[in-house]
């Protein structure tokens, strides 16, 4: 406790309630965890599998990479470009993160019979491999959202954890104390002013009524 607490009962009260609200909300800070937990390892396999299906795409078209040069004024790389990446939206755990549905290519506007039979396998080739590298990239983008996100759940867990309900147990623990010595000192200070009391009330008795002393005597 670096902070001087004040040792007393509104203060108590309020770590109270302050560790009460911290016991709550751990377990769900916690369930989202474990929820960003699950889903990072599921998008860590799928980036895996993508990577692997990329990098074979890549192999297919690599046998066309030589003869580029050589496509009878077909923009093969233009054509094999996505004119547009769709996606949806999904939530996990509180993130909305992208979900790769499709690359929509331009319609070719080539002539088949111009052209070698290698162009369209060319194209369909680059295609697919440009294809799988944007379902790669909103993977990618999907890790990184995920990431940041556990990673924010991750330290306010360890934030309640190691920090602030320890804190509030010990300063609770303090004042607990502080204000039994103070209630202890009080029922001794009562016991002593009630003795004084008893005390005093005898003697008066006595200076009142002194024949009752003789009668003793």
């Amino acid at each position: 406790m670096a902070k001087k607490i004040k040792q007393t009962r509104p203060e108590l009260k309020r770590y109270r309630d302050a560790l009460s609200r911290y016991q709550r909300y751990l377990p769900m800070l916690k369930l989202k965890q474990q929820q960003l937990q699950m889903s990072m390892r599921q998008v860590n396999k799928e980036r895996r599998e993508a990577q692997a299906a990329m990098e074979a795409a890549q192999e297919q078209f690599e046998p066309y990479q030589v003869i580029m040069h050589d496509i009878g004024g077909v923009d093969v790389k233009g054509l094999a470009k996505p004119q547009e990446v769709k996606t949806s939206t999904t939530n996990i755990a509180g993130v909305n993160i992208p979900v790769f549905e499709e690359a929509i290519f331009a319609q070719c506007n080539y002539s088949l019979f111009a052209t070698g039979v290698w162009v369209d396998s060319a194209l369909m080739s680059l295609r697919d491999l440009n294809s799988r590298r944007e379902k790669l990239t909103i993977l990618d983008r999907q890790h990184a959202l995920l990431q940041r996100e556990l990673t924010k759940i991750s330290q306010r867990v360890n934030l309640f954890e190691k920090v602030k309900i320890p804190e509030a147990r010990e300063v609770i623990r303090v004042i607990r104390i502080k204000l039994g010595d103070e209630m202890a000192a009080a029922v001794g200070r009562a016991k002593i002013a009630k003795a004084k009391i008893a005390e005093a009330s005898s003697c008066d008795a006595q200076e009142l009524h002194p024949e009752s002393l003789e009668k003793t005597a």
